[in-house]
């Protein structure tokens, strides 16, 4: 029986998520290998490296950047871009001419002209391009669609959809971080919530969404809730740590704030709190909270209407923890997620319209037991092989980017709605993004 082919892999931006898909790879050494890595932090390259066994690590080329590993022939088979949101686009195009497959880290690129230039192009050259929508990989979700499919709850009606991101996850990421400013990476609802668009638009069928509405504001992450005046960095507070829920010491102090560290200080576990403190006095993750430069909307809630009259509204927010649904059947309804699995009767729900007992259902741990983004990070990595080797075309991926730009589609109509106010016809929004005529 001839040997398992194993599928080589390159690292182009190897921050917290490239690192954690290259980790789970090498938990599967008989399908993958690691050929080669590329970050301006060395430590993350060598961290890439040290993933593989011992034996083989020699021979896996390490780079300064995005640009010196694609100045090279092709190495590997598939190539992982992790870089930033605004750098997704002229690695992948490059990738893709070079001859590679390609594993993209959402966003697809920071705008929508451009992600559908990247659709249109992997089409044209044959690719195979997977965009890391991990949701679609959870026990969960997949539950989910299999209750749906199965025609338990009847034909679908409408929905409510939430992503509480949580208060400090928000802080972290979209007003102090990476994400805070939409003007240098991309809007709220598309660097965050196109996981949600994509899972909506794949739980309901694949039924595209035909027009949106959105309206959401920042209202509590701004100067204008400070009551009195106050240091611009908390490293300069003089009150106790933590009396601000918000307090940016809480990295030096907190265990759950330190994990957060870790995606943007390679060193948050192993550093003293002094060390960590003199880090946060020039880094951008000290900075008060509400005297950021950050615009993104805090609260956004959006109506939608899809193909076949299906209607639904999805909510971001700030202030709660965790995702929630609640799918609303001509048989009967699902309530599930987060807020469920805490407050009861289980995680997933199905109630008969008429008669019958509500029936929890119960989900297995994913083999691996890795269960980073529920699970998906594992069940991303575990169904990359086939992805990219067997299935016979890209329309049987799990997460083409043909199928994932829709949800970017969405995703940025949604943003024009909510900043235009109109009611936006999504597939007319499309067409004129790639005209020209609206600059999205």
């Amino acid at each position: 029986m001839p040997e398992q082919k194993r599928l080589s892999l390159a690292g182009i931006g190897c921050g917290s998520r490239t690192r954690t898909y290259m980790k789970l790879a090498m938990e599967q050494k008989d399908r993958y290998r690691i050929a080669a890595a590329a970050d301006p932090v060395k430590q993350r390259t060598e961290a890439v490296r040290d993933f593989a066994p011992e034996e083989e690590r020699d021979s896996i080329r390490l780079f300064k950047d995005a640009a010196s590993l694609l100045e090279e022939p092709r190495l590997a088979d598939v190539a992982i871009i992790g870089t930033q949101d605004d750098y997704h686009y002229a690695p992948c195009k490059k990738a893709m001419e070079l001859g590679y497959h390609v594993l993209l880290e959402k966003p697809i690129a920071k705008t929508l002209k451009e992600a559908l230039e990247l659709r249109d192009l992997a089409r044209q050259l044959k690719r195979r391009v997977a965009v890391c929508h991990v949701l679609r990989y959870t026990q969960f979700y997949r539950t989910l669609k299999k209750i749906i499919a199965s025609g338990e709850i009847g034909d679908v009606i409408t929905f409510n959809a939430n992503e509480g991101v949580g208060a400090w996850h928000f802080a972290h990421s979209f007003v102090r971080g990476h994400w805070g400013n939409s003007k240098t990476s991309t809007p709220m609802i598309v660097a965050k919530c196109c996981h949600d668009m994509d899972i909506l638009y794949w739980l309901m069928g694949r039924r595209k969404c035909l027009s949106v509405a959105s309206f959401g504001e920042l209202t509590f992450f701004t100067k204008k809730t400070l009551s009195s005046p106050r240091p611009e960095r908390c490293t300069d507070w003089t009150t106790p740590v933590g009396e601000d829920p918000w307090d940016a010491r809480k990295y030096a102090t907190d265990d759950e704030c330190k994990r957060w560290l870790g995606m943007v200080y390679d060193r948050a576990q192993e550093a003293t709190a002094e060390e960590i403190c003199e880090w946060l006095e020039t880094s951008p993750w000290g900075r008060d909270y509400l005297q950021c430069d950050n615009d993104q909307p805090d609260h956004q809630v959006s109506i939608m209407r899809f193909e076949g009259g299906l209607t639904g509204t999805f909510t971001m927010t700030a202030f709660e923890q965790g995702r929630h649904i609640e799918v609303y059947g001509t048989k009967g309804k699902i309530r599930a997620g987060a807020f469920y699995k805490e407050n009861g009767p289980g995680e997933i729900t199905v109630t008969p319209h008429f008669g019958g007992k509500t029936r929890v259902v119960e989900l297995e741990e994913l083999a691996g037991g890795y269960q980073g983004h529920g699970g998906g990070d594992w069940g991303l990595v575990e169904a990359l092989y086939d992805d990219m080797l067997t299935v016979p075309s890209p329309a049987d991926m799990t997460t083409s980017i043909e199928e994932s730009a829709h949800s970017h589609v969405m995703a940025f109509a949604t943003e024009h709605a909510r900043l235009t106010g109109q009611v936006v016809d999504v597939a007319e929004f499309e067409r004129r993004v790639m005209r020209g005529e609206l600059d999205y």
